[in-house]
């Protein structure tokens, strides 16, 4: 069975944190990877070298893995130089996701060019795109899977509906081509309409595993509940 077969028709639970929360610790990543094996998940999303050590030590799970980065005068900022995608192959990472956009990577890299780099260390590429073209391009260049992870979060595709089930599908026509529903789900009834649409595999992130937005959204709830009955 191959890597990608391990992952088709199953949940890729996302476990990242915002920076300065109290669950941005590569022990608590960790933990809450174990927690997605344990449930069931088929692989993990994991950002920065120091959680996907930790994560690699405590879970058998494909890894994918990514290091977030901004770069002065550059917008991606996803896995967007070859040395970030050489430390996230390092770092234990069985798959590379790297930005796949039309937008200029620092140093002028290509798409091609990065998946070359990320195949050099004998890992898959993971495209992270924002529409149909880029995701075409990327398979076209070898992009072993291709993702809808930044659509709605570029110029051209701000304020997209997500989860990006459209993208989904017309990415689902080309033969071949492993497409990865990431963004936006929230529910399991969106995971289910998610693979339906012609998803592989889906990512879901926030709605398990970020505490932090979890509590804003039921304490938000509650304080309005009380400024209503005052």
């Amino acid at each position: 069975m191959t890597l990608l077969d391990e992952l088709r028709g199953g949940l890729i639970v996302s476990v990242q944190a915002w920076p300065g929360s109290a669950i941005d610790d590569p022990y608590v990543i960790a933990a809450m990877a174990r927690a997605a094996q344990e449930g069931g998940a088929v692989g993990v999303r994991v950002q920065g070298t120091e959680n996907l050590r930790a994560v690699r030590a405590r879970v058998q799970l494909p890894i994918v893995g990514l290091i977030k980065r901004e770069y002065a005068g550059f917008e991606p900022y996803v896995t967007a130089t070859p040395a970030d995608a050489e430390a996230v192959a390092d770092a234990g990472a069985e798959i590379v996701a790297f930005d796949a956009t039309g937008r200029v990577r620092p140093g002028g890299m290509t798409v091609r060019e990065m998946i070359g780099v990320i195949h050099a260390r004998g890992r898959l590429a993971m495209a992270d795109c924002a529409t149909l073209e880029e995701g075409r391009n990327a398979a076209a260049a070898g992009a072993d899977l291709v993702a809808t992870t930044l659509c709605g979060y570029t110029k051209e595709t701000a304020g997209c509906a997500l989860p990006a089930l459209e993208l989904v599908a017309a990415l689902r026509e080309d033969d071949g081509c492993f497409v990865v529903c990431e963004g936006g789900v929230h529910s399991p009834a969106q995971l289910r309409e998610a693979l339906d649409s012609g998803a592989d595999a889906v990512v879901v992130g926030t709605a398990i595993t970020n505490v932090d937005w979890l509590v804003r959204e039921f304490a938000g709830l509650t304080d309005t509940a009380r400024n209503r009955y005052r």
